[in-house]
């Protein structure tokens, strides 16, 4: 399923940049977020350098809570997401999580 890196968790003067905001394509609220509570997120980037013959890279998550009414959900990421990252897309893996 796709989703969007929004933005941080925020308050009016701090921001939390280890605390995650995505947009999850077709959920509209919380209850719809149910299904996604605890699933896995990878953000995939492009790099310069090749790393064992792949210029890709990911950034694995998890999906943690609602956020609001409107559908959007916290995640969590291993490494912090980078500013540069928001309103890129990210990947919610449907299979059931190990982690």
């Amino acid at each position: 399923m796709k989703g969007a890196f929004i933005g941080y968790v925020r308050a009016h003067r701090n921001q939390s940049t280890n605390r995650h905001l995505l947009a999850i394509d077709g959920v509209k609220s919380t209850p719809e977020t149910a299904f996604y509570m605890g699933k896995r997120v990878a953000y995939i980037y492009r790099a310069k350098t090749a790393v064992k013959g792949s210029h890709y890279r990911v950034i694995w998550g998890r999906i943690a809570r609602p956020h609001g009414s409107n559908g959007i959900v916290r995640a969590y990421f291993r490494t912090n997401l980078p500013p540069r990252a928001m309103g890129a897309s990210v990947r919610v893996m449907l299979y059931p999580s190990r982690v």
